[in-house]
């Protein structure tokens, strides 16, 4: 008869913690808006680049620190994105301001 135990010797191996959700394609969305943002609204750049703070801010809180974008670092990569964010909003405002 076996016994699917493990021996009383050695101990119980933990579970390895999941990694956290790298939101690369934020970073890629954003640069790929800002390169178009000739030809497209800047609201394009506006929403890609919150979209990927807000992800990269809950990526950052469930323990993510290395990223797979260029930047490495995701204080590097939210510090891009939200310039790329207020970059953005500033040239939807003028272009909205226009309208008028």
């Amino acid at each position: 008869m076996t016994s699917t135990s493990p021996p009383i010797n050695q101990p119980k191996r933990l579970p390895e913690p999941p990694e956290a959700f790298d939101p690369l394609r934020f970073c890629i969305f954003t640069t790929i808006a800002l390169v178009a943002w000739v030809i497209t609204p800047p609201a394009a750049v506006v929403w890609t680049s919150g979209m990927g703070l807000w992800a990269y801010g809950r990526a950052r809180r469930a323990g993510l620190v290395k990223s797979r974008c260029v930047l490495g670092d995701t204080r590097l990569v939210m510090a891009y994105l939200a310039l790329a964010f207020v970059g953005g909003a500033v040239a939807l405002g003028f272009r909205v301001a226009g309208w008028f």
